[in-house]
């Protein structure tokens, strides 16, 4: 998570985020490429930082098209508490702080699914890279965090249950986000903030699918150069950026979303099939019986 705040804000919360365990009282692993900083009891996933550093990199220079020389910060944070204060949700896992060169991860998370740590490091050195080439100013941040999901495979830096299919909810109910309303932050609301996130790697997905890698690296390349969005888009795809939003809403088809949604759902649809067959039963049963009953008092009158 790219954190648009101020330099002196950040000062500030990281100044909470550490309260009562100064740096002195920290470890420290470096190279010349990185600095992490930790605590006792997460020296084996300082080390992991360490090691994965530089190979992601590398991936990082093949994905975009450029990397960064620079050599970033990387805190293994203990307190969750203080961490979420700072980020300001329980689902965000990590923050990258471009001004002050600065990668926070909640250790406490990393090693909670298989691969976190690696896919939310290589998420947050994204965004250092992304901004160290493109100004602040001319990066969305659905863009900024769409890019970013894309080259580390997922919702990396928060925790996101992958069952919940919240972008399909949101496109068969109508209720898509659009691309105007994340320029500058993300809703604080977790399903909103998911949808975001979501909706963001589609569009980034949207466009490598259309337009191959070498229309996300032409974008990328008309950013660096001083371009905002709207234009790297023009230029780059031939298309404007409205265009662009329509075309990408038109590719969540209906029927395939449906078919989705109905494959993801097969259990509860066939129960309540299976109810309302009972139902129908149910109620043939008792009109069977209302005719039997009909059928014998005719009978009985006819004796009579």
């Amino acid at each position: 998570m790219q954190k648009r705040k101020t330099v002196s804000l950040m000062i500030f919360f990281l100044m909470v985020l550490l309260a009562g365990r100064s740096y002195a009282e920290r470890h420290t692993i470096e190279n010349k490429s990185v600095i992490v900083r930790f605590d006792d009891s997460f020296q084996t996933s300082a080390r992991e930082v360490l090691d994965l550093y530089q190979g992601i990199r590398e991936e990082l220079v093949t994905e975009l098209g450029w990397g960064t020389d620079s050599r970033p910060e990387i805190i293994l944070v203990k307190d969750s508490a203080s961490f979420k204060t700072t980020a300001g949700s329980d689902l965000v896992t990590a923050l990258a702080i471009p001004q002050n060169n600065l990668i926070l991860l909640d250790a406490t998370k990393m090693n909670l699914y298989p691969f976190t740590l690696r896919a939310t490091l290589k998420h947050e050195m994204c965004h250092l890279a992304l901004h160290h080439h493109i100004a602040y100013e001319k990066l969305p941040r659905w863009f900024d965090e769409g890019v970013c999901q894309w080259v580390s495979g997922g919702l990396a830096e928060i925790m996101a249950d992958e069952n919940r299919p919240v972008l399909r909810e949101a496109f068969l109910s109508n209720s898509l986000i659009s691309i105007d309303q994340m320029t500058e932050n993300f809703p604080s609301d977790g399903k909103a903030m998911i949808l975001a996130y979501e909706e963001s790697k589609s569009i980034v997905e949207y466009i490598e699918k259309e337009f191959g890698v070498s229309g996300m690296r032409r974008i990328l390349e008309h950013m660096s150069s001083g371009d905002d969005l709207e234009s790297a888009v023009q230029r780059s795809l031939s298309i404007s950026l409205d265009e662009l939003e329509k075309r990408w809403r038109s590719s969540l088809t209906g029927k395939k979303l449906w078919v989705s949604f109905i494959a993801d759902n097969l259990y509860e649809i066939l129960f309540l099939f299976a109810a309302v067959i009972t139902v129908y039963g149910f109620i043939v049963i008792l009109r069977k019986k209302k005719e039997y009953k009909d059928e014998d008092e005719d009978k009985e009158e006819d004796i009579k």
